[in-house]
């Protein structure tokens, strides 16, 4: 989003024009910053067997599943309906690496019959895959590095109290099983978790992995995860790509070496694809003024954006209908019956009543997290391409909410 004389636009398209012609609450995602995103990854890489995986549970629009697809992603799916949702994008079951977490068995039999890439983080899980498959399906184990890392503790993945992965320290069990069942083990995964800001992270877990990776002869690829940091702030640090690009890509070119053979390698970002290129529109229902704030509640909440809340996340906000008025301190509040705030004490040009508010990285975990908490309706969804809004998703209405509801004589 841009700033020319005094309005705010995407692709061209003031944002006002946005906001008006579709109404708010809003989520807007700029095309073009996703395409950029993804060339960007593919250049950090060049000259390696990359596959991107494409985390669909950031979001999971058919539109931009579509768009993902366009641009030479393939996906990471983590339950069985993601997997039918970028089936009906278009996604062979091929280009599907299923990522599942404490689920049924018979969830990971249902992908493996749509022919997905299985890939598994449970000894019990591998067990059961190996006695029923033995050796005529392949997967993939996902190991826990045991290393902490990322932003808020809620997504850190990699650490010693993490569920998800199978300890590096239960190597020894993992052979036995792979060897009792005569399993065909295609690929090896590490996600350490999200907002990593330090290559070296990434090197660990590479150290750790091409170690485990030296004891499974069959390998065909070998899968990073994600975790690349994004601007939340103005001048604020992100991963260095180009920088892992040569520090990593160096690292495994040395390991397929000693390993006797190219393997692909595979990242799969979500957030990292599809956060900066998503805003989320509201507009200023109320400004109400306390000895201490000055609260600007809008015609949304946590049921729509629930980052802030669960996470602390950052979110940049900024107002598109006065962008160079005075500025003030406000605290950006929501409005569910329930603690509910965007940004506390935030400086942005003078809020009036109905002004529209954009609320930044809201592309990823928005409205893929998003409720009917207090019986709201679910937003809409616009995707700006080539020039165009175009909506992706319709504003919910009543009938939505009451849709599976069954009434009952009493």
């Amino acid at each position: 989003m841009e700033l020319k004389d005094d309005v705010y636009s995407i692709q061209g398209i003031p944002v006002q024009e946005i906001a008006s012609q579709f109404g708010t609450p809003v989520y807007v995602y700029d095309a073009d910053k996703i395409v950029s995103q993804i060339n960007h990854l593919k250049e950090a890489f060049t000259g390696l067997p990359l596959k991107i995986k494409y985390a669909v549970k950031s979001l999971t629009n058919m539109s931009i599943l579509k768009l993902m697809r366009q641009n030479g992603t393939e996906v990471d799916a983590v339950s069985i309906q993601e997997v039918q949702l970028a089936m009906l994008a278009g996604y062979s079951a091929e280009e599907i690496l299923f990522t599942p977490n404490s689920v049924s068995f018979a969830e990971i039999q249902e992908a493996v019959e749509f022919g997905c890439v299985i890939n598994i983080d449970n000894i019990s899980i591998l067990e059961q895959f190996g006695h029923t498959y033995g050796n005529s399906k392949s997967c993939c184990i996902r190991l826990n590095p045991h290393i902490m890392a990322g932003g808020n503790h809620k997504i850190s993945t990699g650490h010693i109290d993490s569920k998800f992965g199978i300890s590096v320290y239960q190597l020894r069990h993992i052979l036995r099983v792979v060897k009792t069942y005569n399993m065909d083990i295609s690929g090896l995964h590490v996600h350490t978790g999200s907002d990593i800001l330090d290559p070296e992270v990434f090197l660990q877990g590479a150290d750790i992995i091409f170690e485990s990776a030296m004891e499974f002869q069959d390998l065909r690829f070998i899968d990073f995860g994600s975790g690349f940091k994004v601007k939340y702030k103005e001048n604020d640090n992100t991963t260095d790509l180009i920088e892992l690009g040569q520090r990593l890509g160096g690292a495994f070119k040395k390991f397929c070496a000693e390993y006797g053979r190219e393997l692909e390698i595979w990242f799969e970002p979500g957030k990292y694809l599809v956060s900066e290129a998503g805003y989320f529109l509201v507009s200023a229902n109320v400004i109400k003024t306390t000895p201490a704030t000055v609260f600007v509640g809008v015609n949304s909440g946590m049921n729509h954006l629930i980052r802030p809340m669960m996470y602390d996340a950052y979110h940049e906000i900024f107002n598109v209908s006065n962008p160079r008025g005075t500025q003030r301190l406000y605290s950006v509040v929501g409005y569910i019956c329930e603690t509910d705030t965007f940004g506390w004490d935030r400086p942005m040009s003078e809020v009036r009543e109905g002004d529209v508010l954009a609320i930044k990285n809201a592309g990823a975990y928005g409205i893929s997290m998003a409720s009917n908490y207090n019986s709201r309706f679910r937003p809409a969804e616009v995707l700006v391409h080539n020039g165009q809004a175009k909506l992706i998703r319709k504003r919910e209405t009543m009938e939505d909410l009451l849709r599976n509801q069954v009434e009952v004589e009493l």
